[in-house]
């Protein structure tokens, strides 16, 4: 049986979200190809987990103004999430190509960015219907037993960080 202590007041940081999977749900056990500081990565949700909670931020297409200024927040942050033993993955529709330029020029290679399939995106119910091809800008935090804890979904860039580490960061005091 999973835990969900503590959720209920992790919850209450959460805006209201408009993606499928909201927080107290269970995380699909996603596996991904991408990069890390320039370098191949293979992302496995279940792996990350054994190690702590992790923020798992969808973002709509590297190399763009809100989702350079996204990662730029999420590597000025690292320290703090390290500090609350969790660990980012940045998640988009680009090619590993893309993503492999984007891990180390945007993401100054502080942590993983990884190709969002479209399995993945219909899993996590990130498929931006009105822009094909993009994924919503959505932050879940997922708590070390696969619970969603934390669904940040809206096209503000500047608020995803500040939100995803509050949380991190109560799960650290659990």
């Amino acid at each position: 049986m999973r835990r969900t202590f503590g959720f209920s007041a992790l919850a209450l940081l959460a805006a209201p979200a408009l993606a499928a999977l909201p927080a107290g749900t269970e995380a699909p056990l996603i596996k991904a190809d991408g990069a890390f500081a320039g370098k191949p990565y293979a992302f496995d949700l279940k792996r990350e987990l054994r190690s702590g909670p992790v923020v798992l931020y969808f973002f709509p297409k590297a190399n763009t103004e809100g989702c350079d200024l996204e990662a730029h927040l999420f590597s000025e942050a690292m320290p703090q999430f390290k500090a609350a033993h969790a660990r980012v993955i940045g998640m988009s529709a680009d090619d590993n190509a893309t993503l492999t330029t984007f891990s180390t020029a945007k993401c100054a290679g502080a942590f993983p960015v990884a190709t969002a399939t479209p399995e993945i995106r219909k899993a996590f119910d990130v498929d931006w219907k009105e822009h094909p091809g993009l994924t919503t800008r959505t932050t879940y935090v997922i708590e070390k037993g696969g619970i969603i804890v934390l669904v940040q979904d809206n096209l503000d860039a500047t608020q995803h960080v500040a939100k995803a580490l509050a949380v991190a960061e109560g799960l650290k005091r659990k």
